[in-house]
Protein backbone atom coordinates (compact mmCIF):
# COMPACT_ATOMS: atom_id res chain seq x y z
CA UNK A 1 0.00 0.00 0.00
CA UNK A 2 1.02 3.62 -0.37
CA UNK A 3 0.18 5.00 3.08
CA UNK A 4 3.12 5.23 5.51
CA UNK A 5 4.04 6.74 8.86
CA UNK A 6 7.47 8.21 9.66
CA UNK A 7 9.45 5.97 11.96
CA UNK A 8 9.35 7.35 15.48
CA UNK A 9 6.66 9.92 14.69
CA UNK A 10 3.16 8.55 14.25
CA UNK A 11 1.85 12.08 13.68
CA UNK A 12 3.72 12.32 10.37
CA UNK A 13 1.99 10.18 7.76
CA UNK A 14 2.53 10.31 4.02
CA UNK A 15 1.48 8.73 0.76
CA UNK A 16 4.35 7.05 -1.05
CA UNK A 17 3.03 7.38 -4.59
CA UNK A 18 5.38 6.60 -7.43
CA UNK A 19 6.14 9.83 -9.30
CA UNK A 20 4.21 8.64 -12.35
CA UNK A 21 0.91 8.55 -10.41
CA UNK A 22 1.41 11.41 -7.94
CA UNK A 23 -0.96 14.29 -8.76
CA UNK A 24 1.84 16.83 -8.31
CA UNK A 25 5.38 15.66 -8.99
CA UNK A 26 7.27 18.46 -7.30
CA UNK A 27 6.74 21.07 -4.63
CA UNK A 28 8.62 24.35 -5.02
CA UNK A 29 8.90 26.41 -1.86
CA UNK A 30 10.89 29.24 -0.32
CA UNK A 31 12.67 28.79 2.99
CA UNK A 32 10.94 31.96 4.20
CA UNK A 33 9.01 34.91 2.84
CA UNK A 34 12.20 36.86 2.03
CA UNK A 35 11.64 39.02 -1.08
CA UNK A 36 14.81 37.74 -2.78
CA UNK A 37 13.22 34.27 -3.09
CA UNK A 38 10.26 35.32 -5.28
CA UNK A 39 12.03 35.43 -8.66
CA UNK A 40 13.96 32.13 -8.38
CA UNK A 41 10.86 30.44 -6.92
CA UNK A 42 8.73 31.35 -9.92
CA UNK A 43 11.60 30.59 -12.34
CA UNK A 44 12.01 27.04 -10.99
CA UNK A 45 8.26 26.37 -11.10
CA UNK A 46 8.00 27.75 -14.65
CA UNK A 47 10.91 25.63 -15.86
CA UNK A 48 9.49 22.46 -14.32
CA UNK A 49 6.07 23.05 -15.87
CA UNK A 50 7.64 23.87 -19.24
CA UNK A 51 9.46 20.53 -18.99
CA UNK A 52 6.20 18.68 -18.41
CA UNK A 53 6.54 18.32 -14.64
CA UNK A 54 3.39 19.29 -12.69
CA UNK A 55 4.71 21.50 -9.90
CA UNK A 56 3.01 23.14 -6.95
CA UNK A 57 4.31 26.33 -5.33
CA UNK A 58 3.85 26.59 -1.55
CA UNK A 59 4.76 30.13 -0.59
CA UNK A 60 2.91 30.08 2.75
CA UNK A 61 6.11 31.08 4.47
CA UNK A 62 4.28 31.71 7.75
CA UNK A 63 4.48 27.94 8.43
CA UNK A 64 7.81 26.28 9.21
CA UNK A 65 9.63 24.52 6.40
CA UNK A 66 9.11 21.20 8.19
CA UNK A 67 5.35 21.72 8.39
CA UNK A 68 5.20 22.61 4.70
CA UNK A 69 7.21 19.48 3.81
CA UNK A 70 4.91 17.36 6.00
CA UNK A 71 1.75 18.85 4.49
CA UNK A 72 2.93 17.98 0.98
CA UNK A 73 4.22 14.56 2.04
CA UNK A 74 0.64 13.83 3.16
CA UNK A 75 -0.50 14.67 -0.38
CA UNK A 76 2.04 12.26 -1.86
CA UNK A 77 4.23 14.84 -3.62
CA UNK A 78 7.50 12.91 -4.23
CA UNK A 79 9.98 15.79 -4.56
CA UNK A 80 10.49 19.27 -3.12
CA UNK A 81 12.80 22.02 -4.31
CA UNK A 82 13.67 24.66 -1.73
CA UNK A 83 14.84 28.17 -2.58
CA UNK A 84 16.90 29.64 0.26
CA UNK A 85 19.50 32.30 1.05
CA UNK A 86 22.25 30.30 -0.66
CA UNK A 87 20.17 30.38 -3.87
CA UNK A 88 20.63 34.15 -4.03
CA UNK A 89 24.40 33.75 -3.52
CA UNK A 90 25.22 30.91 -5.92
CA UNK A 91 22.10 29.86 -7.85
CA UNK A 92 21.77 26.49 -6.12
CA UNK A 93 18.67 24.93 -4.54
CA UNK A 94 17.99 21.82 -2.51
CA UNK A 95 16.08 18.80 -3.77
CA UNK A 96 14.31 16.67 -1.14
CA UNK A 97 12.86 13.22 -1.69
CA UNK A 98 9.68 12.46 0.23
CA UNK A 99 10.22 8.83 1.32
CA UNK A 100 13.78 9.19 2.65
CA UNK A 101 13.60 12.96 3.41
CA UNK A 102 17.21 13.13 2.17
CA UNK A 103 18.34 16.25 0.34
CA UNK A 104 21.00 17.24 -2.17
CA UNK A 105 22.07 20.68 -3.41
CA UNK A 106 22.94 21.60 -6.98
CA UNK A 107 22.39 24.34 -9.55
CA UNK A 108 18.83 25.18 -10.56
CA UNK A 109 19.57 23.82 -14.07
CA UNK A 110 20.80 20.50 -12.72
CA UNK A 111 17.97 20.10 -10.20
CA UNK A 112 15.30 20.80 -12.83
CA UNK A 113 16.85 18.18 -15.13
CA UNK A 114 17.14 15.68 -12.26
CA UNK A 115 13.47 16.10 -11.36
CA UNK A 116 12.46 15.55 -14.99
CA UNK A 117 14.53 12.35 -15.07
CA UNK A 118 13.18 11.16 -11.72
CA UNK A 119 9.60 11.77 -12.82
CA UNK A 120 9.97 10.04 -16.19
CA UNK A 121 11.78 7.10 -14.58
CA UNK A 122 15.07 7.45 -16.45
CA UNK A 123 16.93 7.75 -13.12
CA UNK A 124 16.27 6.75 -9.53
CA UNK A 125 16.78 8.54 -6.22
CA UNK A 126 19.49 6.00 -5.38
CA UNK A 127 21.31 6.97 -8.60
CA UNK A 128 21.01 10.65 -7.65
CA UNK A 129 22.39 9.98 -4.17
CA UNK A 130 25.33 8.06 -5.61
CA UNK A 131 26.39 11.16 -7.58
CA UNK A 132 25.57 14.01 -5.16
CA UNK A 133 26.56 14.61 -1.55
CA UNK A 134 23.78 14.86 1.01
CA UNK A 135 22.89 18.20 2.55
CA UNK A 136 22.93 18.25 6.35
CA UNK A 137 19.25 18.65 7.28
CA UNK A 138 19.33 18.17 11.02
CA UNK A 139 16.80 20.96 11.58
CA UNK A 140 15.18 21.60 8.20
CA UNK A 141 12.79 18.64 8.44
CA UNK A 142 11.63 19.36 11.96
CA UNK A 143 8.03 20.32 12.44
CA UNK A 144 8.60 22.49 15.50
Amino acid sequence: HSFNVRAGDEQRSFFSFKPAVAPFKCLVLPLSGHPSFAKPLQDVARRLRAGGVPARVDDAASASIGRRYARNDELGTPFAITVDFQTADDGTVTLRERDTTKQIRASIDEIVELVKCLVNGSTSWDDVLSKHPLVNTSTSDSTA
